[in-house]
């Protein structure tokens, strides 16, 4: 019997990146899309603008709260990642400020009293996606601990001045900081993707968490450039809060959850 010609059996595929974008969810947005949304949110943020100033000296005085909570008690070793678990929570606590822009979209009347009292039309979903959120924060938090006990082991922290010093003076500081913000940056990544417009998709629709997470990052992921421009934005004004002691989140922290609902509103 004549031999068989037998042609190799494809067991599996890797796809290419452009066959993992979806259509549905690209919009076509220059880099140039967040700069459009930052002005829209300045103007909700000065509409009425005394419930998203408030609004913001909350954030902020909670902020600086929380701070000195961690010194009092010896945790300060915990600041630099509480801080970038900040930007993880961010959207979640914005949810006010996003009603706010509806709301002025809408003609209805603004308070803080119903800023502060969100009614998702999610519902409990919201719930959901916040413990999702907090166990993310959590989880980058207690990871940044491991990585400063694999760099200098298993030893009490000498406290924040004496580890900054350390951190920019010695090789050994300098790979911490590398490998510390490589792995931050995947979970804020994540964290990014995940909710960013998830957090405004529950309010303004009736939608499950898990199903408002992946359409979040169906819309960043095809349309990254605008996308990475928001992020690099909201990251660079956050960082300029910090430099200004957080007095600075009093206005920078409403501007953002404005100009976010607006980056939702042209994404959805």
């Amino acid at each position: 019997m004549a031999g068989r010609e037998h042609s190799p059996v494809l067991i599996s595929e890797v796809s290419d990146i452009e066959e993992t974008r979806n259509i549905r969810w690209k919009r076509d947005l220059s880099w140039a899309a967040p700069l459009r949304w930052l002005s829209l949110g300045w103007k909700d943020l000065w509409t009425r603008p005394v419930p998203s100033l408030l609004y913001g000296v909350a954030v902020c005085a909670a902020s600086i709260v929380f701070i000195v909570y961690m010194f009092d008690t010896g945790r300060d070793y915990f600041l630099f990642p509480a801080l970038a678990g900040f930007l993880i929570v961010g959207p979640l606590v914005a949810a006010g400020l996003y009603l706010k822009s509806r709301n002025i979209e809408s003609g209805t009347q603004v308070t803080l009293r119903t800023m502060l009292a969100v009614q998702p039309l999610a519902g409990a979903q919201v719930f959901f996606t916040g413990m999702i959120l907090v166990m993310l924060m959590m989880l980058w938090m207690r990871a940044a601990v491991l990585v400063y006990a694999l760099f200098f082991g298993i030893q009490p922290f000498p406290g924040l001045p004496q580890v900054l010093h350390i951190l920019i003076t010695t090789s050994t500081g300098w790979a911490m900081l590398v490998v510390g913000s490589l792995i931050g940056s995947l979970f804020a990544g994540f964290a990014f993707a995940i909710s960013v417009f998830s957090i405004p998709m529950l309010l303004d629709r009736r939608i499950d968490t898990i199903t408002a997470m992946a359409i979040s990052t169906a819309m960043v992921w095809n349309n990254l450039r605008p996308s990475l421009m928001w992020g690099a934005i909201v990251l660079a004004l956050f960082l300029v809060s910090i430099a200004t002691g957080l007095i600075g989140l009093i206005v920078i922290f409403p501007w953002l959850g404005h100009a976010t609902w607006h980056a939702y509103r042209e994404m959805r």
